[in-house]
């Protein structure tokens, strides 16, 4: 383990968190050897069961079941993607062999089994092996959803006969606190919620050996669970995945000895969490669209089951629930695609077990379902299983139109048409992230991402990789790859491990003005320390679209660099001193300075030298990356975006 890494995540720590890491830590090395094995966990019964799930799954569209039986089918086949990887096809006669729930498919490599104490993993700083990521994506059995919503609906015998299988061989290759199935919350959570779907769809066409083997699987996730909550700054998203986890154990299986207790901390810690990791506006604590909508999916569920069993949970939930969806609608196109902002690495809590281009706008649509109202926003076309068990509107609304400013979230969004063309602007004078150490926050503070016509063209780098990710990590987090200004190639914040910062910038939204002449001015601190300077910029609207004037206060005449990255859809070229954007050869929108500086554009290249775009979690392709460097005087540096007649 890296003692840098320790030095820094120490330095984010309040000294309560301290104290509470260190009695984590002793708990942990404690409970070796004393509460591993199945026999202890081991309990029989029905199959557990969560209310109301698989009547929506009998009574879903024929649209959605044909989507599950295709879902099922491929997984059957022995195929499995995910995070950008493609898994290596197995056999549809030996699926889940002991060795596959260790693979990095990446590498090749196997990570420790159960021959390992859970706890003595060390797999942050892992390179060799490969990243932990991709192992624990399929320990999360999320592939048995619809496996388990194909036997429910059609009686597979097949999907039945794999389910089985898996668990069988997961149970074999796991147990209790020993190999990596067992060293991360959040992990636990999902696979608990995972195998809580398979039983309640298709518990009675199991074996009483299955459902035995899942009721001892989630007698274990729940001990595990209550005994090593996330707290602090790690109650993020994994909080909520981990009570969510703990809350429909509890719900499905009330005769476990923590039951009880475990239902009383949901209900509790679900409406508090609702209320800090969803924003008044109904923006996600952690910035990221993706990650709001992971929260609000464990929360959603949750709240269906808990309403569906008779006894709601707090009503703010609800209301949170539905802000979320109204800031989704606002960042929505037609399709549902909302811009990538921040880390998102894909995780989903109802799935088929496939890519999803717009699951925060699909989440949304459960919200509306579940809250028996019309969508707010646009539906993506594609289908899923949380439509069918939440019963998910298949139309939506038409994304709203004007100037939204959501003042707790820290953006401004403006939906409007300049020379023919739908011109969407997400400005962002948001903070860094969530909680001390803003896990999965970019250095993007004033960065300006934008759609023409429904189509990205100035993007958010993306993601790409997390702990195997490198420089390449920070590189996609870090200031000089998004559409903001930078100082000699300085971060805006200061990064001090793959998830944790040293130094935040804080931002200020310091003017708005809407109507046709609209204007939004914000600023930003995260160079005041180091350079002297407070870096401020206003976007104000233009007859064919709209610019943006970037001031440094307190030191004129400094050099600094704007960067545009553009999405891989487009192209650009120099032309007289502007630039013109291009898409199939037609010019679209140009970037011209009234102010003298050098124009680069350049794609791909090693880390900083061009520009690099992550379209989905694994995945980087080469986009043109759009550079002004020049001086800032007193006045400032205007950048004018005009659109083309369409």
């Amino acid at each position: 383990m890296s003692l840098a890494w320790y030095v820094n995540r120490l330095r984010a720590m309040s000294p309560a968190e301290i104290l509470h890491r260190v009695g984590e830590r002793a708990k942990k090395s404690s409970a070796r050897g004393k509460i591993e094995g199945w026999e202890r966990y081991q309990t029989t019964g029905a199959p557990p069961r969560l209310a109301g799930l698989l009547e929506n799954l009998k009574n879903a569209p024929d649209a959605v079941k044909s989507e599950i039986a295709a879902a099922s089918s491929f997984i059957l086949s022995g195929q499995f993607v995910a995070l950008g990887v493609v898994w290596p096809e197995r056999s549809g006669e030996r699926l889940f062999s002991a060795d596959v729930w260790r693979l990095d498919p990446v590498t090749g490599g196997s990570w420790p089994g159960s021959e390992k104490y859970c706890f003595d993993i060390p797999y942050r700083h892992e390179r060799t092996l490969g990243d932990i990521k991709y192992v624990w994506e399929f320990n999360r059995l999320q592939f048995l959803q619809p496996l388990a919503a194909d036997a429910a609906l059609t009686g597979n015998r097949r999907a039945v006969e794999a389910i089985e299988a898996a668990v069988e061989s997961w149970y074999a290759a796991n147990p209790p606190f020993r190999g990596l199935g067992w060293n991360s919350g959040i992990e636990l959570g999902l696979r608990a919620i995972s195998l809580l779907i398979v039983t309640t769809l298709c518990g009675e066409l199991l074996s009483p050996e299955t459902v035995n083997r899942i009721r001892a699987i989630l007698h274990a996730h729940m001990v595990w669970m209550a005994r090593y909550p996330s707290r602090f700054s790690s109650a993020n998203n994994h909080l909520v995945a981990e009570v969510a986890g703990e809350f429909l154990i509890a719900l499905a299986m009330p005769e476990l000895p923590l039951a009880a207790k475990l239902d009383a901390k949901g209900r509790k810690v679900l409406a508090v969490e609702a209320e800090k990791q969803i924003l008044m506006d109904g923006v996600g604590a952690e910035q990221s669209p993706t990650y709001g909508a992971f929260t609000a999916e464990f929360i959603l569920l949750c709240s269906f089951v808990a309403r569906a069993s008779g006894k709601p949970l707090a009503g703010q939930i609800d209301t949170r629930l539905k802000a979320f969806a109204g800031h989704i609608a606002w960042l929505s196109n037609c399709d549902g695609r909302v811009p990538g902002i921040c880390d998102d690495d894909e995780g989903r809590v109802l799935t088929l077990s496939r890519h999803e281009p717009a699951y925060a706008a699909s989440v949304c649509a459960a919200i509306a379902g579940y809250l028996g109202e019309p969508a707010i926003g646009p539906r993506p076309p594609e289908l899923d299983l949380r439509d069918a068990l939440l019963r998910s509107p298949l139309t939506g609304a038409t994304a709203p139109k004007g100037l939204k400013t959501f003042a707790d979230g820290g953006y401004t969004v403006v939906r409007e048409t300049k020379h023919g063309r739908a011109l969407d602007i997400v400005f962002d004078h948001a903070p860094l992230g969530y909680l001390s150490i803003a896990a999965h926050g970019h250095a993007d503070a004033l960065s300006v991402v934008v759609a023409v016509d429904g189509e990205p063209l100035l993007v958010d780098p993306g993601t790409y990789l997390y702990h195997s990710g490198g420089a390449w990590r920070d590189w996609f987090r870090g200031t000089r790859a998004h559409n903001t200004l930078n100082i000699d190639g300085a971060d805006q914040s200061t990064m001090s491990g793959a998830f944790n910062w040293s130094h935040k910038a804080m931002t200020k939204l310091d003017t708005v003005s809407g109507a046709d002449s609209w204007s939004v001015s914000a600023s930003h601190d995260g160079y005041q320390k180091r350079f002297g300077t407070i870096h401020r910029r206003t976007l104000t609207s233009t007859a064919d679209g709209f610019a943006i004037l970037d001031q440094l206060d307190g030191t004129p005449n400094r050099t600094a660099e704007i960067v545009f990255q553009l999405s891989p859809q487009f192209d650009a070229k120099v032309d007289g001193g502007a630039v013109l954007i291009e898409r199939n050869g037609a010019v679209i929108a140009t970037l011209s300075w009234k102010e003298a500086g050098a124009i680069d554009i350049t794609a791909g290249g090693n880390i900083g030298e061009g520009g690099w775009y992550s379209p989905s979690f694994g995945v980087k392709v080469e986009a043109k990356r759009i550079s002004w460097r020049g001086k800032v005087t007193a006045e400032g540096v205007t950048c004018n975006f005009a659109l083309t007649q369409a």
